[in-house]
C-alpha cells in the first residue's frame, strides 16, 4: 500500500512543479536558517567532555564581603584551594589558573609571550588530557617546587620541531630554566570548561603549557583573573583568582564531598570567614557552563529570529499545500465515489507531506552548509566551531519532514473532507 501511495505522490508532485518547487523552497530556507543557528547553539553549549563531564565536579565556596556585588565564588582563595587539596577528599583533585610568560627558545627566535596553566599534578589524569610523547609531573614535583613543564603540541612543533623531540630539552620561561617533561597530543577542549573565562572567553581561551602551580608561587609568577577586595596580596584571603576542580565517581562520595564542603564552610566561619553566610554548593560541569552564560545573548536572539521565520515558512507552506490538494478535490471526489476512505486519502497525502519535506531537507542541508560558512567568516572566537556534525544532519532532515508533515495535517483533512457527491456534480 505504501508503495502504491508513494507512485501516486511523486505522479501528482510532477504534475503541479511550481507549487512542488515553492513548497520545497519555503521548508528549505525555513530550515536552513534555523539549523544555521541551532548547530551555533549546540557547539557552543555542548559537552566539551562527555566521556567525563558526570564525574567533574566544582566546589563553590563565596568568602567575598557582605556588600560585594560581584560572585567571588567563581574562584577560590590560595589557602582555600590549598585546603581541599591537601584534604583529598575525592578521587582525584587539582588547583589551576591562568597565567602568561615570556617564553625564550634561545638562537635567532626572538622571546615571545605565551598562555597557559598553573596547575597541580592530577590536573591530566582528571581531564583526561591524551599525550602525544613524555608524561606529567608527579605530585613529588609539585612538593618540590620544579621547574618541569608540559606544551601543548604547537608550542612543541614550533619549538622542537616534534613532539618526541621536545621531551627532556631545556626551555626558559620568565628567564629561569625549565626542563619539558611532556607534550600533548591535540587537546583543545571547547569551552576551556576549567577556566575561569566566561562568556566568549572561553572558546577564544588556549592554553599553550602547563607547569606546577606551586613553582609558579616560588617564583612569583602573576597568575591572571584576580577579584581582591582588601590587603594581604593574591596569596591573602582576601585575593580569589584560584580554580579547584574535584572528581567524584559515585553518588555516595558526592554526597560525602558535599558534607566536608559544609563542615569545612561551617569550621571556617567560627573563624570568622565567609561573611555573606552563603552556604557550600557542589556544581556538576554542565551546570557551572551553564553558570558561566557562554552562549551570547546575540546568538540567543538570532535563534528566536530564525525560529521565527520557520514559523512564517511553515504558514506559507500550509497555503501552498492547501492550494495544491485542493485543485486536486475532483480526483478525491472520484476516488472516494469509488470506495476509497477517508483515511487512505489522508494516508496518501501524508506520503506526498512527507517526500516534499525530504525534497526541503536536502535543500535545507544546502543552505545550513552555506549559512554556517558565513558564520565562521565572522570575527567571533565561536564562529571557527560551526561545523555540521552527524546529529545536526539528522536533525535537519527531521526537522524538515516534521515540518511538512505538520503543515500537511490541515490542507490534508480538507480535502478529505470534500463532499464526494458534490465533486462528481461538478465533473
Amino acid at each position: 500500500m505504501f508503495r502504491h501511495y508513494l507512485k501516486l505522490a511523486l505522479r501528482n508532485l510532477l504534475d503541479s512543479k511550481v507549487l512542488t518547487a515553492l513548497i520545497v523552497l519555503a521548508i528549505g530556507l525555513g530550515i536552513g536558517a534555523s539549523m544555521t543557528m541551532i548547530t551555533v547553539l549546540h557547539v557552543m553549549s555542548g559537552d566539551p567532555i562527555p566521556a567525563r563531564s558526570a564525574k567533574l565536579f566544582y566546589p563553590h565556596l563565596d568568602i567575598g564581603p557582605v556588600n560585594a556585588d560581584f560572585d567571588f565564588g567563581r574562584a577560590f582563595t590560595w589557602s582555600d584551594a590549598n585546603n581541599l587539596l591537601h584534604a583529598h577528599r575525592a578521587v582525584r583533585q587539582a588547583m589551576m589558573a591562568g597565567g602568561r610568560v615570556v617564553i625564550s627558545p634561545g638562537g635567532q627566535v626572538k622571546p615571545f609571550f605565551s598562555s597557559g596553566r598553573y596547575a597541580s599534578s592530577e590536573f591530566f589524569a582528571m581531564f583526561d588530557a591524551p599525550f602525544a610523547a613524555g608524561s606529567p609531573w608527579t605530585a613529588k614535583a609539585d612538593t618540590d617546587r620544579a621547574r618541569v613543564v608540559v606544551l601543548n603540541s604547537e608550542l612543541a612543533q614550533r619549538l622542537f620541531g616534534s613532539a618526541a623531540a621536545a621531551v627532556g630539552q631545556p626551555l626558559r620561561i620568565q628567564d629561569r630554566e625549565f626542563r619539558v617533561v611532556g607534550v600533548l597530543n591535540d587537546w583543545h577542549p571547547v569551552p576551556l570548561f576549567y577556566s575561569a573565562s566566561g562568556g566568549t572567553y572561553a572558546f577564544k581561551s588556549e592554553d599553550h603549557f602547563f607547569l606546577p602551580l606551586t613553582t609558579a608561587m616560588d617564583l612569583k609568577l602573576r597568575p591572571s583573573g584576580e577579584a581582591c577586595w582588601g590587603d594581604g596580596g593574591y596569596t591573602g584571603d582576601h585575593c580569589t583568582w584560584v580554580q579547584f576542580w574535584v572528581e567524584l565517581d559515585t553518588p555516595a562520595q558526592i554526597d560525602a564531598y558535599r558534607r566536608f564542603l559544609v563542615g569545612y564552610w561551617r569550621d571556617q566561619k567560627m573563624h570568622g570567614r565567609f561573611p555573606r553566610n552563603l552556604p557550600p554548593s557542589l556544581q556538576g560541569l554542565m551546570q557551572r557552563l551553564r553558570l558561566k552564560h557562554l552562549v551570547p545573548s546575540q546568538v540567543t536572539l538570532q535563534l528566536w529570529l530564525a525560529l521565527g521565520f520557520l514559523g512564517v515558512c511553515l504558514f506559507n507552506t500550509i497555503g501552498l499545500m492547501l492550494a495544491k490538494f485542493l485543485r486536486r478535490a475532483g480526483e478525491v471526489g472520484v476516488r472516494r465515489a469509488l470506495g476509497a476512505r477517508q483515511r487512505d486519502i489522508f494516508a496518501q497525502l501524508g506520503v506526498e507531506a512527507g517526500i516534499l519535506g525530504l525534497a526541503g531537507g536536502v535543500l535545507g542541508l544546502l543552505l545550513t552548509w552555506f549559512g554556517l560558512w558565513l558564520v565562521r567568516q565572522r570575527p567571533d572566537a565561536y564562529a571557527q566551531l560551526a561545523h555540521l556534525d552527524l546529529t545536526m544532519v539528522l536533525g535537519v532532515f527531521v526537522l524538515a519532514v516534521v515540518t511538512s508533515v505538520l503543515a500537511g495535517l490541515l490542507p490534508a483533512w480538507r480535502a478529505c473532507r470534500i463532499p464526494p457527491a458534490l465533486q462528481l456534480k461538478i465533473q
